[in-house]
């Protein structure tokens, strides 16, 4: 089922109707890690990666007041009148977008920006296109710092991860993002309300089902509900909002790194009847030139590697190509040869 909704332009996007999940669905059992204890927080990540590939934290140390003065200064520039928003045109990828999604058809009912945050300067200019000062300022300074704070998260994770898996190298994935070079990105998604849904046991599509290219990804939300994960029945349940602490994803490059241990997760967003909801995620990516397969420290004897070699570039290029739902990863799993009955059968993993 779909709904046409009117833009302030003449043009038209067709966005997906969702039935509205029962509250009894709400993920009850979603890991919830303290980062106070890292002994037990590491062997708890491992386990949450395998089973769901996704996980929230807390006692992250990061305080409200730098969390809640970027939302401020996101809520201020979405409230901007959308003329003065749009006057740039489509992102490319980079920039501001509302409803389109990417360049292959998928939409949404989300406005959002989309940064390059490997270039403070070019954030700094495009932000200066629209908010004049201090207001730019004022906007760039919360997000370099919250940035700062989403870097240092995603890498005591990710060293937390390697701990859990009994890796010696602890940098082994946060280097991959800590890196003067990775391919880190930024976004921050705004859901206006649609209360005409009101009663209809439906929701809107906000941000269709997909799963995240990168290492990693730190989200963090308001208080409106929204986000869903997909179980591995392909069942899917709400997550439960907390704009006090961080869920953490696993992308499909960390997928590969460990040859299918942990789980990238697909999860998408449904757009509430009746209230706004803002998300931030930091996106940690491995530079352009990275070599990426499975890690021979974590592959057991006799395990073959689920994956062709292939560089960052190489899988972004091909992720840009491809609509959300689509299993990126399809075309970089290798073919096992099974033999049966003296015949040689082709099998994909």
């Amino acid at each position: 089922m779909v709904v046409l909704v009117a833009k302030p332009t003449i043009e038209q996007h067709q966005i997906p109707l969702i039935k509205s999940p029962k509250q009894s669905t709400f993920l009850s059992i979603i890991p919830i890690i303290d980062l106070s204890d890292p002994v037990s927080a590491s062997t708890s990540m491992v386990k949450a990666c395998s089973e769901y590939g996704f996980f929230k934290v807390t006692s992250h140390g990061i305080p409200m007041e730098l969390i809640n003065k970027l939302e401020a200064e996101a809520v201020k520039f979405f409230s901007l009148p959308q003329i003065e928003k749009e006057r740039l045109g489509q992102p490319n990828p980079f920039g501001y977008g509302n409803k389109k999604i990417g360049a292959n058809g998928d939409v949404g009912w989300l406005e959002y920006l989309l940064l390059d945050i490997t270039s403070k300067s070019k954030n700094k200019s495009f932000i200066s296109s629209f908010l004049s000062e201090p207001s730019s300022t004022s906007f760039c300074a919360a997000l370099n710092e919250y940035i700062a704070a989403m870097r240092r998260l995603a890498r005591q994770v990710l060293e937390l991860l390697a701990d859990g898996l009994g890796i010696k190298q602890r940098d082994i994935f946060s280097k991959l993002v800590m890196n003067e070079e990775s391919d880190s990105v930024f976004r921050v998604n705004h859901y206006p309300p649609y209360p005409l849904l009101q009663g209809f046991n439906c929701s809107l599509t906000g941000f269709g089902e997909h799963t995240d290219p990168q290492v990693i990804s730190v989200l963090r939300s308001n208080n409106t509900a929204g986000l869903q994960i997909a179980l591995r029945d392909g069942s899917w349940v709400s997550v439960p909002p907390d704009q006090e602490s961080f869920f953490i994803n696993v992308g499909d490059s960390l997928q590969v790194l460990t040859n299918g241990r942990f789980r990238s997760v697909k999860h998408r967003v449904l757009a509430n009847g009746m209230r706004s909801r803002l998300s931030m995620i930091y996106f940690g990516g491995p530079a352009p030139k990275q070599r990426l397969a499975p890690l021979q420290q974590l592959m057991e004897e006799g395990e073959q590697s689920l994956y062709k070699e292939f560089t960052w570039f190489e899988y972004k290029a091909s992720a840009y190509k491809s609509r959300l739902a689509d299993n990126r990863l399809a075309q970089f799993e290798k073919q096992k040869q099974l033999v049966s009955d003296g015949k040689t059968l082709i099998n994909h993993q």
